[in-house]
């Protein structure tokens, strides 16, 4: 089992990848948060995005509101990031850790920038995305091979700068501010619905037209970068910052 978290289309390209070449079935996570699994001799995989230098809270709640039993021959994760991914890796082994599941592996694959709501963040250039998903698309052969060999010990991580600090100080106030709040859509609006359509966490509702978010937000930003006249926008803050998801 593949189990993945996807807003805009990285993470579910890998989780897919994986999934065919492995043979294992992927499972979008926000469908089966309320499921239980046996996991007996099973391969455990877990795909997402990097969300201020770690997985996202919806997933480490996922891992940690699960129903486990049985135990998995292979526990791996691969994560998404557009630049780093600080302690993700250490903070992953010790989430699984509390709910009796031993991480095997971990890999790492740079995508394509998504997250645009603070200040001095922005999209990569075409070229740097392109060159992003290339080396991403070289990548994968590799780590295919070691899931399906099962190979342990595999610490494939980019830690970047100060990555303590970035895991274990800022990113507790990051998911503490995770709001919708500034979510709002423009006169360029048109109603189609799409941004409530790829919300993954269905927290869009359309109300006389107009998308109004339902405060479960994980700021994904699939509504913003999917909106075809670019008419969502949070705050100010991504003004004129452009769109991207992932096209196969």
């Amino acid at each position: 089992m593949i189990f993945y978290f996807s807003g805009c289309g990285n993470s579910r390209w890998i989780a897919e990848e994986l999934a065919v070449a492995t043979g294992d079935k992927p499972i979008f996570i926000p469908d089966v948060k309320d499921n239980g699994f046996n996991v007996e001799g099973e391969t455990l995989g877990f795909v997402f995005p990097i969300y201020s230098w770690a997985a996202p809270q919806l997933v480490e709640d996922f891992v940690l509101k699960m129903t486990w039993t049985g135990t998995p021959e292979y526990v791996w994760f691969a994560c998404t990031c557009g630049d780093n991914m600080g302690r993700a890796f250490e903070r992953f082994q010790k989430t699984l850790s509390k709910v009796g599941l031993i991480l095997d592996s971990g890999f790492y694959f740079q995508m394509p920038e998504t997250y645009l709501c603070m200040a001095g963040f922005r999209l990569d250039s075409e070229e740097g995305a392109r060159k992003k998903i290339e080396a991403a698309r070289a990548k994968l052969p590799v780590v295919i091979a070691a899931v399906r060999a099962r190979k342990k010990g595999v610490k494939d991580v980019i830690a970047g700068l100060f990555p303590f600090t970035k895991t274990y100080l800022i990113r507790p106030g990051f998911v503490k501010n995770v709001s919708d709040k500034k979510y709002h859509s423009t006169k360029e609006c048109t109603g189609c619905g799409l941004c409530a359509r790829v919300c993954p966490l269905h927290n869009i509702e359309m109300v006389d037209g107009k998308p109004q978010w339902t405060g479960h937000c994980t700021q994904c930003m699939a509504c913003y970068h999917h909106c075809p006249t670019n008419a969502i926008q949070f705050g100010t803050t991504t003004l004129g910052k452009g769109q991207y998801y992932f096209k196969r």
